[in-house]
């Protein structure tokens, strides 16, 4: 294995052990999501508090693989803090790097989206690694009402 492989691999593992924004968030001015992938169980809710049209917070709960646990961490951080805008562009991109469409904002998405890069090689992965990311963008449609 490459050690740009095995970098790849520690980060997931990383964040499937220890999830960052784990957990419900309790806010009345929450909206939230399900995510569900009856091929393998994996299952996901998502939580977003919006100020405006910005990520105040974001939160998630599920069960599922290494690859739906760590992509719902990593996803987080990523959108947190940013506008509206950008969290569906960012949607976008993701979803078009690990469906294997190579693109100027695929090649743009931070070294910590890359490492599911290589999920467009296993196409039964694919809905691993978007799981939170629909339900992310399902509740982000949910706010515009």
């Amino acid at each position: 294995m490459s050690s740009v492989s095995e970098l790849y691999q520690s980060v997931i593992l990383d964040h499937n052990r220890t999830p960052r924004n784990y957990g419900h968030l309790d806010s009345e001015r929450a909206c939230h999501a399900k995510g569900y992938n009856p091929l393998c169980g994996d299952q996901v809710t998502v939580w977003l508090e919006l100020e405006g049209d910005v990520v105040k917070d974001v939160r998630f709960e599920g069960q599922g693989c290494a690859i739906s646990r760590a992509s719902a961490s990593l996803m987080t951080m990523a959108i947190k803090g940013h506008h509206k805008d950008d969290v569906l562009r960012l949607f976008g991109a993701f979803h078009s790097l690990v469906t294997g469409v190579k693109s100027s904002e695929t090649e743009a998405l931070p070294a910590r989206l890359q490492v599911f890069a290589n999920v467009a090689q296993f196409p039964v992965r694919v809905k691993c690694a978007s799981l939170a990311w629909h339900a992310m963008k399902k509740a982000l449609d949910e706010t515009a009402g």
